[in-house]
């Protein structure tokens, strides 16, 4: 079965109403995001750090995965397909994708402040508000499941393994403008079929071998995209 990989990012899930990471000016809904998205962050104010995240959380748990996410369930019908995301949502799962790595980490898990390992055992599932003293069994402060800037990426490896055997690679929802995970591309095969689904595209079509740019929404390119892969392989 021919292996498609396809890498996501605040796009998709921007379509089903949740805030970009991101804007230009470094501000994540009024935030500067080095107060809530960092260690130091963390360690300065730890009570606004998690209220910020308890307002995503609440926020999340209140939103549906929109046609785009369902596209992809349609395309690991027909292929062996992996979704390797940088948001922290669980949209793809909750549209029904069976194997999502999460680059950034995800918004409904917890672990200990003492715990850095991507798959320790101290990672836990959390849906309601998180407050100081809620502590892990160990009783250590509990904190977002979020790889915050400073931060290294545990599945980058893992992820950058997956895309080399990629024989299809799709981009969506992401500028490409985050690192490490923009670095993806660069670890597929040069016959590569590239297909980048972007409103605005920030690249050209020479940018990379192969490359197929489709200028729309994820809700739109998407599904128009899985229908063709399906029909022609």
């Amino acid at each position: 079965m021919k292996k498609i990989v396809v890498l996501t990012g605040a796009g998709i899930s921007a379509e089903s109403g949740i805030q970009t990471f991101r804007d230009a000016d470094g501000l994540w809904e009024g935030y500067d995001v080095m107060e809530v998205a960092s260690p130091q962050g963390f360690v300065n104010n730890p009570k606004l750090v998690l209220d910020f995240y308890n307002q995503r959380r609440k926020q999340l748990l209140n939103v549906l995965p929109n046609n785009a996410h369902y596209a992809l369930t349609a395309l690991e019908k027909h292929f062996e397909t992996t979704i390797i995301t940088q948001n922290i949502d669980d949209l793809h799962e909750r549209a029904g994708s069976s194997t999502v790595i999460h680059l950034h980490g995800e918004l409904l898990k917890a672990r200990s402040t003492k715990t850095s390992r991507i798959g320790s055992p101290e990672i836990i599932n959390w849906k309601k508000d998180m407050k100081l003293g809620d502590k892990c069994i160990n009783g250590h402060q509990l904190r977002p499941h979020i790889v915050w800037f400073g931060e290294a990426v545990p599945l980058l490896d893992k992820a950058i393994e997956i895309t080399q055997d990629a024989a299809i690679l799709i981009i969506i929802g992401t500028s490409m403008q985050v690192y490490p995970a923009a670095s993806l591309v660069n670890f597929v095969k040069n016959d590569t079929p590239i297909y980048f689904i972007d409103p605005r595209p920030n690249i050209t079509k020479n940018a990379f071998n192969n490359l197929n740019i489709i200028q729309k929404t994820a809700v739109e390119g998407l599904p128009e995209l899985v229908a063709q892969l399906i029909k022609t392989y």
